[in-house]
């Protein structure tokens, strides 16, 4: 009979990547300070629990994006009113499509709006970090394979979508993948809060219980299909109130028990 094999999840953790002395380098605390790690990847910090490092006030830090990830994984129309705010039908099984780790961009980064496109949208996403390699996982035994929970934002090049009718041009561009502040991981993503704001105006409001498919689900679906590995990341989904951003709006994505990500846009210079 096969022995379970217990898996120490790092808890009740916020886990920051912050730019040191010109080094990118991963820090643990709390909301306010943080201390660094001597840990150089999300392998390393499943079992961290505290920083022994020099302690770092996050108001005068530079955050950069929690992870550096191999791929990103997102998943389209998984809540039922964005499927219906788009005329989709809703799915039966997760869509996927990936976007390229080229997309990443740091809290407080500027999201560039590209020449080639007319629309560029926001959506605000729940993301989940994976901790360690997870091939085939069980929904049952999900958790044991996810690090923690951040804030992003799938910016998806409208028109550029539908003319391709597929999804690799309009969510790649280079600073379409906004993801932070922090990877918390001890949030139950089983029903937080999901609020997107541009320029203070609350653009989506919505609940990750309204999810189709649960982040265990996703999970279990995705690696039936292919390996993740520690810093991968999930994107689970946008829900209704996607919509165009102008160059010069600041738009937020905020997440109960995890925290706000904030993203100003701008035009592309060329």
């Amino acid at each position: 009979m096969r022995r379970a094999v217990r898996i120490d999840i790092t808890p009740g953790v916020i886990i920051y990547r912050i730019l040191h002395h010109g080094s990118a380098r991963y820090a643990i605390g709390d909301r306010t300070t943080a201390r660094l790690t001597l840990a150089g990847s999300p392998t390393e910090l499943m079992n961290v629990r505290e920083g022994q490092g020099a302690e770092i006030e996050l108001a005068s830090a530079r955050l950069l994006a929690p992870v550096v990830p191999g791929k990103i994984v997102a998943v389209g129309r998984n809540y039922a009113d964005h499927a219906q705010e788009l005329g989709n039908e809703v799915p039966a099984e997760p869509i996927l499509f990936l976007k390229p780790p080229s997309a990443i961009l740091d809290p407080e980064g500027e999201i560039e709006l590209p020449k080639q496109s007319e629309r560029v949208d926001f959506e605000g996403e729940l993301a989940l970090v994976i901790g360690r390699r997870a091939r085939r996982v069980s929904r049952e035994r999900w958790r044991e394979h996810v690090l923690g929970f951040s804030c992003a934002n799938d910016v998806t090049a409208r028109d550029l979508q539908k003319r391709d009718v597929q999804f690799t041009r309009g969510k790649s561009f280079d600073t379409f993948c906004p993801l932070g502040p922090a990877i918390v991981t001890d949030a139950d993503p089983a029903d937080l809060q999901l609020t997107t704001r541009v320029n203070g105006e609350v653009k989506q409001s919505a609940r990750t219980s309204q999810m189709i498919f649960s982040p265990a689900h996703l999970l279990e679906f995705i690696t039936s299909i292919m390996t993740l590995e520690a810093g991968d990341v999930i994107l689970t989904g946008t829900p209704a109130g996607v919509g165009p951003m102008q160059a010069g709006d600041r738009v937020e994505v905020e997440i109960e028990s995890i925290g706000t990500l904030g993203n100003r846009a701008r035009a592309a210079s060329i």
